[in-house]
């Protein structure tokens, strides 16, 4: 019954994600474009460079939620109240000297900005009230917010959404009309930025305590609990290294390409890059509402069901990760054909070690969601070597093939260590499981990809469509063959795959009722 529980929640979550996704993506459409038009890209690029400024300063949370996350898996699952209370103070605790480093960090920072944004051609307080804005957005995750942990690490995500990202939306909405109708919209903007911020976190707050009347924070024993709970300090200095080595990975990219690349090639990179990190967030909607879900079954402690689940999770999460990733590569140059034109379309080699890079980064959620429920942060040493063999290899390869050679770098430094090193360190130091059963269970379905891959090569050529006609002809062409590909793999994995038979039953189930 908890099992069915525990799908139910995740399926909750992954269902309101989605709808609050699709939601955003409209709004931020209309908004990005009424901004440009309303207020020019001067503006927008101020805003965009205030976001980064302030992204930055964040690196000091160093992953203190995700330990807490993890840590109060147990508690939740055994309804110990006391240790949830002192598990949420703790973090709060930690979250308030976060909040002042912030503090400090912006101010310094702000001595700066003459010197930022000297080439700016808008007034200087521009700059002070964007960054102000947005930091104290910010501040309140760290002073008022930080409880949504217990929400997220309930299942209970959704609520979440309901209360504080509904806030948000409403924002968004009442920023478009300042905007568009009224006088210093700007100055609007900025006054609605800080006011629904405060809003939301009214709200939140007040979901938080319906949910758990139970919960009090008490930060002034922070001290205390921090040596009461040493493996929630040990984890946050682990995840410090898989942060820093992350935020390297992602930012020295980008840099090589820059480097090496001409500016047309850049743009042209920029535009496949942008529906690459579009789906991502599609998936990461669906993917991180079920890892909660991962986290109170870890709890739970029954190794036969913990197995059973990490197969059907990952054989799903194969299903969608293969469909979305053969759907980018089959429509993405006609999409691009259709929206800037023909000259903007990329090689096939390229658009290939995107999208090769796209599965893995989409596909290791199964492994990753059951490291961050077992908390295996130990491996300090891989976040280094990811980056390092990225930063390596894409300056070497670069030098000789260009962009090919860039994009090679990268998803070398994803095969050695998300690829081949994550499931054998989960294997070996969580599940405790002889490694070959994930090599079987990944040669399976590698064999059952491949056929339907030839099957779909065969098919492919006798289709009547031409997807570059129309957007018409492209959406009929994608419905057709992501529908025939997903159909053909999904009765391939049902027929072969025991992992994929039990999430469906369960998710049919769950239907009936």
């Amino acid at each position: 019954m908890a099992a069915e529980s525990r799908t139910a929640k995740s399926l909750k979550n992954s269902a309101v994600a989605l709808g609050f996704y699709f939601v955003n993506l409209v709004l931020q459409f209309f908004s990005r474009k009424i901004f440009l038009d309303h207020l020019g890209a001067e503006v927008l690029g101020l805003n965009t460079t205030a976001t980064n400024l302030l992204q930055f300063l964040n690196l000091a949370e160093l992953g203190i939620g995700t330990a807490i996350a993890c840590t109060l898996y147990k508690p939740l699952f055994d309804r110990d109240t006391a240790a949830i209370n002192e598990i949420v103070s703790l973090q709060g605790w930690m979250y308030r000297r976060i909040a002042w480093v912030v503090i400090a960090g912006a101010a310094v920072l702000m001595c700066f900005f003459p010197w930022i944004f000297r080439k700016m051609p808008l007034p200087l307080w521009y700059a002070y009230a964007s960054f102000g804005a947005l930091l104290v957005s910010a501040l309140l995750s760290y002073f008022v917010n930080y409880k949504q942990i217990v929400l997220s690490a309930d299942q209970k995500e959704y609520k979440i959404q309901y209360s504080y990202k509904a806030s948000m939306l409403v924002k968004t909405l009442c920023q478009i009309v300042a905007i568009k109708y009224l006088d210093n919209g700007y100055v609007w903007w900025l006054a609605l930025e800080v006011g629904f911020a405060v809003v939301a976190s009214v709200a939140l707050n007040a979901v938080i305590r319906r949910t758990y009347p139970y919960l009090r924070t008490d930060l002034s024993a922070g001290k205390t609990l921090s040596r009461k709970y040493p493996d929630v300090i040990t984890k946050i200095k682990q995840l410090f290294f898989h942060k820093i080595g992350g935020f390297a990975l992602m930012q020295t990219s980008p840099i090589i390409i820059y480097a090496y690349a001409s500016l047309t090639l850049v743009a042209l990179y920029g535009n496949y890059m942008l529906i690459i990190l579009g789906v991502s967030s599609l998936m990461g909607a669906v993917f991180n509402s079920m890892n909660a879900g991962v986290g109170n079954l870890v709890a739970e402690g029954n190794k036969e069901r913990i197995m059973s689940v990490f197969e059907e999770l990952f054989s799903v999460r194969f299903l969608l990760s293969c469909t979305v990733c053969f759907g980018v590569y089959m429509l993405t140059p006609a999409f691009i054909t259709l929206w800037i034109g023909p000259e903007y379309v990329l090689d096939n080699l390229t658009l290939g070690l995107m999208v090769v890079t796209l599965y893995i980064s989409l596909a290791r959620s199964t492994v990753d969601a059951y490291i961050n429920a077992y908390g295996l942060f130990s491996d300090i040493w891989a976040p280094v070597v990811e980056a390092s063999i990225n930063i390596g290899m894409s300056v070497l390869l670069g030098w000789f093939f260009g962009l090919h050679g860039i994009l090679a770098g990268v998803l070398l430094s994803l095969l050695i260590v998300v690829f081949c090193w994550k499931p054998y360190f989960l294997f070996r130091r969580g599940l405790k499981e002889k490694l070959r059963t994930y090599v079987s269970m990944y040669a399976k379905h590698g064999l059952l990809v491949s056929a339907v891959l030839v099957v779909m090569y065969l098919i492919h050529g006798l289709l009547p469509f031409d997807p570059t006609a129309g957007i018409g002809s492209w959406l009929i062409y994608g419905i057709v063959v992501i529908g025939i590909f997903f159909s053909l793999l999904f009765a391939a994995l049902y027929i072969a795959i025991e992992g994929m038979r039990g999430f469906f039953r369960r998710f049919l189930t769950l239907i009936k009722h």
